[in-house]
């Protein structure tokens, strides 16, 4: 899959693709049409960078609903050639997913494309699961049939028949097919071993019981395949902690200065879990080293310090009179003060928070830290930058980090960014206007919390938010 295409966060396209709550407003202000067709293309070209951590169904469920807008572009999409030729979850799963919450909405033209679909389309297994929670037994009875022919009868269609109701999100459907199909009965009672005995077939790799070893084992990992090293080495570090002892410490700080990759990453983790106090002058050189994977071992290191020792160092190398600010040593370390500083830290990682909006605009994994650091320690500085990462963010778990610092931040958070977030996207960032948006002065407000208390797909924590303010003497 290719990384979406996000439209400017002015136009009705970008504000729906982000998942702002401005989009839902706008949408119902704009002409009717035009709103459809861009709601259409968020839901069929899931602009998610990262579906796992960022939500969108509900949200566009619900603009379908205020629009009244029709299923066919959803439709087209389903039923495309393409269905059939890529078969990647991503291309289908938000199309499934707000179709579900519409059919839990009552419409029911969304609930009878949702069984066409598990009848016929690619990605059936989802759409089994959105009807699992919403459709009626009868109904799950009829597409046993349509399911069950997926699956050859023969030894590799078995296997996959048990996959698929291990795999399966809601266990409803399979539990009410046992009842009436020996071959689901079957799979069903067989599928829990298949999975035990896999674990006890699988291969067990394992150091012997030194810091030699140990170390010896960490460069053994398969530097081919992406991550292989970094997991070896989280594993070794691990190791360590049973079976290093006070005499192995010697070993253990040279393996950090000059080892190779895997032993260097295992050591200077294990130094860093203990806090030996030799790991700052480590964690410097191999920073400063040519080769770039003691770099990225360094910096990932940097992250895992803790306590007195650590603030000292991540102050020092984060210090511009030092001229380290702007390396990759000093990027690492304001985040780290981002993470474990105190309020005095807070102009540093504001002016981290400023170098890296500068230098990576609005995206990174980094951003996030930044961002959660500036709202910890209260840093009032930080509002214009943090009102800007929320404005732009194409990533609405990012914006709702942003928001949540900006409660902290901003004083009038609660009359400005907290009224919009009330329609966002993410259900945290909701409950968090719940819990901060002023109620008087918007009529919106009381209204939209009052729609929010009574719709059963919310979450609980948004509806306990929300009622809270509701029933509470200060608004």
């Amino acid at each position: 899959m290719f990384e979406p295409v996000i439209a400017p966060s002015a136009s009705l396209l970008g504000l729906l693709q982000r998942g702002r709550g401005d989009g839902q407003l706008h949408a119902l202000a704009a002409d009717r049409d035009e709103a459809i067709a861009a709601l259409e293309e968020c839901v069929t070209s899931d602009p998610r960078s990262d579906w796992q951590v960022e939500n969108r169904s509900l949200y566009y469920a619900r603009v379908y609903m205020d629009l009244e807008a029709p299923l066919v572009g959803i439709e087209r999409h389903l039923t495309h050639p393409d269905d059939l030729i890529d078969t990647d979850d991503r291309r289908t799963g938000l199309s499934l997913s707000v179709l579900g919450h519409l059919a839990g909405y009552g419409r029911r033209d969304a609930l009878l494309l949702l069984r066409e679909y598990t009848a016929t389309g690619a990605n059936w297994a989802w759409a089994l699961d959105e009807l699992a929670l919403r459709d009626e037994d009868a109904a799950l009875l009829a597409l046993a049939p349509a399911v069950l022919a997926r699956f050859p009868e023969d030894e590799r269609g078995e296997a996959a028949l048990r996959a698929a109701i291990r795999a399966a999100y809601e266990p409803r459907p399979w539990s009410l097919w046992a009842a009436h199909h020996p071959r689901v009965a079957a799979a069903s009672e067989q599928s829990p071993f298949d999975l035990w005995q896999r674990q006890f077939q699988r291969p067990a790799v394992t150091p012997g019981w030194s810091v030699a070893d140990v170390l010896a084992w960490a460069e053994q990992a398969d530097g081919t395949e992406p991550g292989a090293v970094e997991r070896r080495a989280a594993a070794a570090a691990r190791c360590l902690a049973a079976v290093a002892r006070p005499e192995d410490r010697q070993t253990l700080l040279d393996a950090a200065r000059d080892g190779a990759e895997g032993p260097r990453r295992a050591a200077l983790r294990h130094l860093a879990d203990q806090d030996d106090p030799g790991l700052p002058g480590l964690v410097e050189a191999a920073a400063a080293d040519a080769d770039p994977a003691a770099v990225r071992a360094a910096l990932d290191t940097v992250a895992r310090l803790r306590g007195a020792r650590a603030l000292a160092a991540a102050r020092r190398w984060a210090d511009p009179a030092t001229g380290g600010a702007d390396s990759a040593l000093g990027e690492a370390a304001a985040l780290l003060l981002a993470d474990i500083g105190e309020p005095c830290d807070a102009p540093v990682v504001v002016a981290g928070l400023r170098r890296w909006l500068q230098e990576h605009g609005v995206r990174g994994a980094a951003l996030g830290g930044l961002v959660d650091g500036s709202g910890r320690l209260a840093a009032a500085d930080a509002v214009p930058m943090l009102r800007h990462i929320y404005g732009e963010s194409a990533s609405s778990d990012l914006r709702g980090r942003a928001a949540r610092a900006l409660a902290a931040t901003d004083r009038h958070f609660g009359s400005g960014p907290a009224v919009e977030c009330l329609w966002d996207c993410e259900e945290s960032t909701r409950e968090l206007a719940a819990r901060h948006v002023k109620t008087t002065g918007d009529a919106r407000v009381l209204e939209r919390l009052r729609r929010l208390a009574a719709d059963p797909a919310e979450e609980a924590e948004v509806h306990a938010a929300v009622r809270g303010r509701l029933t509470s003497r200060e608004r």
